[in-house]
């Protein structure tokens, strides 16, 4: 495969992982680092031996880059993510792609017009195990998928920082409710139902302080299936799932992996027998880069493993879970 240069635009820890994950990946090199504080790119560039260092659109622009991963905070990722691809750089963007629906279908239809392509980095969602999840429910393994429960939480002791800021777009939705949602649209779609037809029919939610989403829980349901999904800043929640289906149960003892390893275990229990399947594990971050090289090789414009409709359908989810909590 021939070589990516990547530029990576937010240099903070979740970037980190992400250029550990190129020197695991087919492909992929670091070539510049962007941020509008200079010192810090350069400090990151110093570190990581990425060539260019810069602002952000001296960065997206530069003629040694050929992709560019976005880690900005959430509110940062619609000006960045359109200025590289008027510069048509391929972007894999940190999720939520953007904090709206309307602003996830504005950027994927400049990526469609400027033919560039663009993925929203759920990295659950380029593993293996996500592969062998879609293949036991389109193969009927479970039957006809009926209930799924699933939560991503962690407890942030002090109110502070950007999680805990509506300006930049905090909150628990935002920063891992996209999670257990992602995984809804994605077991929706494998069991044959249109994404577009999941919606909210349940929502509660604790609001804190500062005025964003701490704490939030939600029923989803489309076509005779329904989720139940949970998400916190303010607690550990388990990070686990559990698909019922018609004639049998599939837990997901670790439904997400972790930065340096993808989940790997799925087991599948139908009466008083049990069976657990095993999938290869890798680095998400690493399976990521791949996925946007591989669009570059083949010159296609969205992911198989994270299409622009599954995007859609997790950023109006996102919005109408947010809707609903402040209603509530």
């Amino acid at each position: 495969m021939t070589a990516v240069r990547w530029a990576v635009a937010g240099p903070g820890q979740i970037a980190e992982s992400f250029v550990a994950g190129l020197r695991e990946s087919a492909s992929g090199v670091l070539a510049a680092v962007g941020s509008s504080d200079a010192g810090r790119a350069r400090a990151f560039a110093g570190r990581h031996g990425a060539a260019h260092a810069g602002g952000y659109d001296e960065i997206v622009a530069h003629p040694d880059v050929d992709a560019v991963y976005v880690s900005t905070v959430h509110p940062a990722h619609r000006d960045i993510v359109e200025a590289a691809l008027r510069a048509g750089r391929a972007v894999l963007c940190e999720k939520p792609l953007t904090t709206t629906e309307a602003d996830t279908r504005h950027l994927l239809a400049a990526a469609a017009q400027r033919r560039v392509p663009l993925v929203e980095a759920y990295k659950h969602r380029f593993s293996p195990f996500a592969r062998v999840l879609d293949e036991t429910i389109t193969a009927g393994t479970i039957g006809r998928p009926r209930r799924l429960t699933a939560s991503f939480g962690f407890r942030a002791d002090v109110r502070a920082g950007r999680l805990f800021d509506p300006a930049l777009a905090g909150g628990a939705l935002l920063d891992v409710g996209g999670y257990p949602l992602s995984l809804v649209v994605q077991i929706a779609a494998a069991a044959g139902l249109d994404p577009a037809e999941l919606r909210i029919a349940e929502a509660r939610g604790r609001i804190g302080p500062t005025g964003v989403d701490e704490h939030a829980t939600a029923v989803l349901v489309a076509g005779g299936f329904e989720a139940h999904v949970e998400t916190s800043i303010r607690a550990s929640l388990p990070r686990s799932a559990t698909l019922v289906g018609e004639s049998a149960t599939l837990e997901m003892p670790d439904a997400w992996g972790s930065r340096t390893a993808s989940a790997e275990r799925l087991l599948i229990a139908s009466g008083g027998d049990s069976r657990t399947r095993v999938a290869p594990g890798c680095n998400p971050f690493a399976a990521e880069a791949d996925a946007v090289a591989t669009l570059l090789a083949d010159g296609r414009l969205e992911a198989d493993e994270m299409p622009w409709s599954h995007s859609i359908a997790v950023a109006r989810l996102l919005d109408d879970w947010a809707a609903a909590l402040r209603r509530d």
